[in-house]
C-alpha cells in the first residue's frame, strides 16, 4: 500500500513535469523564496535517493545530499531520476538508523525503512503543496485536485462529505 502510494505521487510528479516548459520548471518563484519548482523536485528527489543509495550500509543522512544542479534544470533528468526511484524503492523492511548533526551535536536515530518512505512520502507531498503554489496561476498546467494534499486530510474530507 505504501509503496504504491509513493508511486502514485512520484507519477503525478512526473506528470507536472510533462506539462512545464524548461523556462517553467526552472524560473525563479517569488511566492516561493524565489525558489523554482525544480529546486523542489530536485530536494523530493534526493531525499528519496538518499535512502534508497543509503539503504545497504542502515545508516541514512539526509544531509549528504548530491545537490544535483542537473535535476532542478532538465526536466527530462528529473523525469528519469523519478523512474529510477520508483524502479527501486519496493526493499525488504529493515531496521535502519537516521544520522543528523544539530548544533555540532551527531545523532543516531533508529527508524526501519518503511518509516522512512512514509517520512519521504509526506515530504513529497508537503514539497507538492508548495509547487502548487507556483503553478496556481498557470492556466496551461493541470493537476488533481489532490495535489499537494496529506493522505489524512483526503481521508478527512471524504468521511466530511458523507
Amino acid at each position: 500500500m505504501l509503496v504504491t502510494a509513493i508511486h502514485k505521487t512520484l507519477n503525478e510528479l512526473s506528470g507536472l513535469l510533462s506539462q512545464l516548459s524548461e523556462a517553467e520548471y526552472c524560473c525563479p518563484c517569488h511566492d516561493l523564496s524565489n525558489a523554482s519548482i525544480g529546486e523542489h523536485i530536485r530536494h523530493i528527489i534526493e531525499m528519496f535517493q538518499c535512502l534508497e543509495n543509503q539503504y545497504e550500509t542502515g545508516i541514512i543522512n539526509y544531509d549528504n545530499r548530491k545537490r544535483d544542479f542537473d535535476i532542478q534544470t532538465k526536466k527530462a533528468f528529473a523525469k528519469e531520476c523519478i523512474a529510477a526511484i520508483l524502479n527501486q524503492v519496493d526493499k525488504e523492511n529493515k531496521e535502519l538508523y537516521i544520522q543528523q548533526i544539530v548544533d555540532g551535536e551527531e545523532f543516531l536515530i533508529q527508524s526501519n525503512y518503511q518509516r522512512e518512505l512514509l517520512y519521504n512520502l509526506e515530504h513529497c507531498i508537503h514539497h507538492q503543496a508548495l509547487i502548487k503554489v507556483a503553478i496556481i496561476q498557470s492556466n496551461s498546467v493541470k493537476i488533481d485536485k489532490n495535489f499537494g494534499v496529506a493522505r489524512s486530510t483526503i481521508e478527512y474530507r471524504k468521511q466530511c462529505a458523507q
